[in-house]
């Protein structure tokens, strides 16, 4: 992320020699889309600042870049930004090669986001229903519950009794955790692990209750990097009034689904949702759920949001019954439910490919 066209020449000859492939941004609007999901960022010095007025979130991975000498700003602004170096050329010109060559394994996991288009809608139905269908498929999955005011995924999955850290106890990481760890310590069956919110912290004086607290920024940041590196698959239940944090996972989702009942009013709604989430994701696609009351059909639902239609989901009575009883969601690969989740996550897969550096 350079506009000093002298230092991108510079920059592009080491990547080359790294053997790195790479994207080019001129600025921070530009490299938002790809920011919390290559596996190195470069920022040029003279986009430090810009960077930080941005409000870009601290990731692992981050190195300023300058030519000749680095004003004592930029030092000062690598700390705040949560740079881990600050490399002057041409002295740094072989280690900054060698990050280049850097491959970090060549496995990057697949995000997948869902939104409801309504309150109620079923996303957390269909995002739990996602995870245990990809870990059936063979994948190591996140399960990621971004939603604060949602009724929680670890009670979709029946997992409010399993052990592990939630949200809060990653707010004071301050972006920066070791991927191993953190999966380890997080609520696991096998290779379902689940990120999720506290219920039994009391509130601060005068605060709304623990599980309300919007996840930081930095905290989603640094979870979606060790995700990346630890996982195959990564499915976020993300909120309708999108917050920093789901802004992020949306931008760092390869494909993001909204779910819209087969409603009038529920489309009108969807409509507002999908207009906010697009900015941050150009892969969103929608998931009908029926009933239709009004015999609206799922393509006319998708027409009216612009908006490809990637499946539907016809109503399954006994799948309520099963999650009141804590029968985590297409559990028994059965159903409507069920199949729409195979099939969206043979797609998923079926999109792998390896993220370059930004």
């Amino acid at each position: 992320m350079t506009g000093d066209p002298d230092l991108l020449d510079d920059l592009l000859r080491l990547a080359a020699a790294g053997g790195a492939e790479v994207e080019v941004a001129p600025d921070p609007a530009a490299a938002r889309p790809r920011y919390t999901s290559a596996p190195l960022v470069v920022i040029g010095a003279d986009q430090a600042a810009p960077c930080l007025r941005a409000r870009l979130p601290r990731r692992p991975r981050v190195v300023i870049v300058g030519r000749i000498q680095v004003d004592e700003p930029v030092w000062e602004i690598a700390e705040l930004l949560g740079a881990e170096h600050v490399a002057v050329l041409p002295t740094a010109e072989p280690w900054l090669v060698d990050r280049f060559a850097e491959r970090h394994d060549g496995r990057t996991g697949r995000v997948l986001a869902v939104i409801g288009g309504r309150g109620g809608a079923g996303a957390s139905v269909l995002a739990g229903g996602l995870a245990v269908t990809a870990v059936g498929a063979g994948l190591r999955t996140l399960l990621v519950d971004a939603d604060p005011l949602g009724g929680g995924l670890d009670l979709v999955l029946g997992w409010e009794q399993v052990d592990g850290l939630r949200w809060p106890a990653l707010t004071g990481t301050g972006g920066r955790v070791d991927p191993p760890a953190l999966l380890r310590a997080l609520p696991h069956r096998g290779d379902l692990v689940l990120l999720s919110f506290a219920r039994d912290e009391p509130p601060a004086a005068g605060s709304a209750p623990a599980r309300h607290d919007a996840v930081p920024g930095e905290a989603m940041a640094a979870t979606l990097d060790a995700a990346r590196r630890g996982r195959d698959a990564i499915v976020a239940d993300l909120p309708r009034h999108l917050d920093d944090a789901a802004a992020l996972a949306l931008q760092a989702a390869d494909r993001a689904l909204i779910v819209v009942p087969a409603e009038l009013r529920a489309t009108a709604a969807a409509a507002r949702v999908a207009a906010t989430a697009a900015v941050h994701c150009d892969r969103l696609e929608v998931v009908v759920r029926g009933p239709a009351p009004g015999r609206l059909k799922a393509r006319e639902v998708a027409s009216a949001l612009g908006l490809p239609l990637a499946g539907t989901l016809r109503p399954e009575p006994h799948l309520c019954q099963a999650l009141e009883r804590g029968e985590a969601p297409a559990a028994d690969g059965r159903g409507p439910l069920a199949d729409l989740c195979r099939r969206l996550i043979d797609d998923l897969v079926a999109g792998t490919h390896t993220a370059a550096a930004a």
